[in-house]
């Protein structure tokens, strides 16, 4: 579904990333691991259109998306999550699943109140059940705990139906019971998408992923499954640390 090739991003003379080459499959949980500065968030942003790449590419379903704006990127059904929650606090929590829906299905117009798309409602009320939020929809959005409104960041990328989804350190800042709940959300809705990761809780990372890429200093150091990556030398020596 996505394949990275050489792919390149320089800020000036730092490789941040350094000819990556990197393929996920169809329904696919594909974890990004590393130590700080590896260039996960870089990848992340070259892939999502926040950063255009130095060079390579990037191919979505077969179609070269290099360098094309986030909007775009979206429109391509692929979504992320940030790893500072983004959302609207001053909006209910259907506000901000409906905005995203909307997005997707309708163009903005003066001429209808957003209340006449039914079938954005509806999408939306699906989208919170789905995330385990479907009795919060008049809630304020800042009302919400850490992990619930990690819940509707994932929902408002969910609701613009997506078929990548990143999902950008999703346990950051979590109780150990918030973020068994965001492993059992992950688990759920990756029956139908296809889910890229960045994560440093290494329990989640092993418990989700079929396939670990490793990051370091730009590069790919090392790519398997989860127990090929426990027990290779070189990703214990910079990262794992046993």
């Amino acid at each position: 579904m996505l394949r990275t090739e050489r792919l390149c991003m320089r800020f000036g003379g730092l490789n941040a990333l350094n000819n990556v080459d990197v393929a996920i499959h169809t329904g696919e949980i594909r974890a990004i691991i590393g130590p700080n500065g590896a260039g996960k968030s870089t990848l992340f942003n070259c892939i999502t259109g926040v950063l255009r790449p130095t060079s390579g590419r990037i191919l979505f379903a077969g179609e070269d998306i290099t360098g094309l704006p986030p909007h775009r990127i979206s429109r391509k059904a692929i979504a992320r999550s940030y790893q500072i929650t983004n959302i609207l606090p001053g909006a209910t929590v259907l506000e901000n699943v409906r905005i995203a829906a909307q997005s997707r299905h309708h163009a903005w117009s003066l001429l209808h109140h957003h209340r006449s798309y039914t079938d954005v409602i509806d999408r939306a009320r699906d989208v919170l059940a789905a995330v385990g939020l479907a009795g919060k929809e008049d809630e304020l959005a800042a009302n919400l705990s850490h992990g619930e409104q990690r819940n509707l960041e994932i929902g408002i990328a969910l609701a613009t139906e997506p078929r990548l989804l990143c999902l950008d350190e999703p346990t950051a800042g979590m109780s150990v019971t918030e973020t068994h709940a965001i492993v059992a959300l992950i688990r759920r809705i990756a029956t139908d998408l296809t889910i890229l990761i960045v994560e440093h809780d290494m329990e989640v990372v092993m418990g989700l992923a079929r396939t670990i890429t490793v990051l370091h200093y730009g590069e790919v150091l090392a790519e398997g499954t989860p127990t090929q990556i426990q027990a290779d030398p070189r990703v214990q020596e910079v990262y794992l640390k046993s």
